[in-house]
């Protein structure tokens, strides 16, 4: 996890051990993962990213995004 990172509440960052993303999110730099967030396995958070609340993170995300829904897009 990079420098000034705000994690909420009831967020899940977790660690998958079979499959295609086995692995552990990698989190950038300045980045706000919003309450409920679920972000599971091998996922590349970018730098200034902002992941709004109750999103589940199923593909890396691009430095400069914005990310919501279920999935996350």
């Amino acid at each position: 996890m990079g420098k000034n990172c705000s994690i909420s509440q009831g967020v899940t960052l977790g660690q998958v051990n079979r499959g295609n993303k086995i692995g552990s999110p990698i989190i950038g730099e300045n980045v706000y993962i919003g309450p409920g967030v679920k972000i599971i396995g091998n996922i590349k958070v970018g730098n200034n990213v902002a992941i709004g609340a109750n999103c589940v993170v199923v593909k890396d995300v691009p430095n400069n995004a914005v990310v919501v829904g279920i999935p996350g897009k």
